[in-house]
């Protein structure tokens, strides 16, 4: 809209760069009325900046309750992490480290189905359950993934590793190494029977976290360097 070459914008330039108008003429403020986003009535300008203001307050009331939230989370999360880490700094015997890994990580994270695997341990731990029964496809996959997998059930080898595989829908499988980049000497694998549980398009940060830990924690079983 424009008036005789001045236009809407020439206005609103005008007012925001002569902060003295309105002091001028201050009857104006008491006379403007605007429409009410509430309804249709009419409110005046100071109304309606108030109404603005308190919007404003509102939408910055529900971000700060959110981001408590999401702190609390997170809170809560590190805590369940660092007791499970303890856990497993606690256990003496090497031998005991994977079962307790998995049951902890169950119990902290309410996991419904876990199960680990490791390979070329040493020979003291050659025999236990944990070091049995990996085919070397699934040890090339492992050292493949650059960072955890998630996604959908699609018949994988360590699937058959937990108590019942059947009911698995989605999860997650988590490669362990001694440092990034290095083969991959054991896997983790967390299952469930929610199918969005462990989706494709999840965040796997936390996820390699824990793999960080659980292949610094299983490292005693490897032989030595």
């Amino acid at each position: 809209m424009s008036i005789e070459g001045i236009t809407e914008d020439d206005i609103a330039n005008y007012l925001a760069h002569t902060p003295g108008f309105f002091e001028r003429h201050a009857e104006l403020l008491a006379t403007v009325q605007l429409t009410s986003p509430h309804g249709q009535r009419a409110v005046s300008l100071q109304e309606r900046q108030m109404e603005m203001l308190r919007e404003k307050i509102k939408g910055l009331e529900l971000r700060m309750v959110e981001m408590i939230r999401h702190g609390q989370e997170n809170m809560a999360m590190a805590d369940k992490l660092h007791r499970w880490t303890r856990a497993v700094m606690l256990t003496a015997e090497p031998a005991e480290v994977p079962a307790l890994m998995v049951r902890e990580l169950q119990d902290q994270f309410l996991i419904p189905q876990a199960g680990i695997r490791v390979w070329d341990v040493a020979e003291a731990y050659a025999s236990n359950d944990f070091a049995q029964g990996v085919k070397e496809d699934t040890k090339s996959f492992a050292t493949s993934l650059t960072m955890p997998y998630c996604g959908v059930n699609s018949g994988f080898e360590p699937v058959s590793w937990l108590d019942d595989p059947a009911t698995v829908m989605s999860l997650a499988l988590i490669p362990l190494r001694l440092a990034p980049g290095a083969p991959a000497f054991g896997l983790l694998v967390l299952g469930s029977p929610d199918p969005t549980r462990y989706s494709a398009d999840m965040g796997t940060e936390f996820l390699a976290r824990v793999g960080e830990l659980a292949g610094a924690g299983l490292a005693r079983l490897l032989p030595p360097a």
